[in-house]
């Protein structure tokens, strides 16, 4: 009998999740193992049960779908991320694709489509929606260099932590280093990016799919 693939859906809203649980049950070769409602559950779910095919929501809580990419990426590098997003612009792709994901699924895509992306991620090759456009492509292929680039995994998750508001001692409590270890990070940031304030890097974080 040939093995299922397993599945783990990580989306901030529940009824999202039924509505892919409900499409994807319908294929005895599919078998959902586990459902995430932020990000940083998708990275634990997805260590601790290591499923073939992550369908993870860009838009995601504690932990945007683009950061959690790259956690689980490190932890389970054979798992296979399909990239969900509301957004077709280029700058979602691309940063989708720059953390690692296989493919990029918007969710006004038929329900084929995602059974199609699915299947597709199973047998190694990658999938975009139809709705990505060959100017994504080339826009990604030119755009791979840019600042944000310039940026350790560590300053990633900072820049997405102070883009959602929080102070230096909540980062620091949330990523257990000091007040001190955030701000040098917070200066960094600012100077890699060639950004003066707090307001630039929110907008910079909000144009490259950081916060939603």
């Amino acid at each position: 009998m040939k093995r299922k693939i397993r599945l783990l859906l990580a989306d901030d809203h529940a009824v999202v999740r039924k509505g892919f649980r409900l499409i994807l049950s319908q294929y005895p070769d599919f078998d959902v193992v586990g459902e995430a409602s932020t990000g940083q559950q998708a990275v634990d779910l997805a260590i601790s049960l290591t499923p073939d095919i992550v369908i993870m929501d860009v838009a995601m809580p504690r932990l945007n779908g683009v950061m959690a990419t790259r956690a689980i990426l490190d932890a389970h590098p054979h798992c296979r991320i399909l990239m969900l997003s509301m957004h077709g612009d280029a700058v979602y792709v691309r940063e989708s694709l720059r953390a690692g994901a296989k493919g990029y699924l918007t969710k006004d895509a038929v329900d084929s489509d995602l059974v199609a992306a699915v299947r597709a991620l199973a047998e190694g090759n990658a999938y975009l929606s139809p709705s990505v456009s060959n100017t994504v492509l080339t826009d990604y292929r030119q755009q791979v260099g840019d600042a944000g680039d310039q940026l350790t995994t560590r300053e990633r998750e900072v820049l997405q932590l102070l883009a959602e508001g929080l102070t230096a001692k909540e980062i620091a409590r949330r990523l257990d280093i000091s007040a001190y270890t955030v701000d040098a990070h917070r200066s960094r940031i600012l100077r890699k990016l060639q950004i003066s304030s707090i307001g630039e890097l929110v907008r910079y974080a909000m144009r490259n799919g950081l916060v939603s």
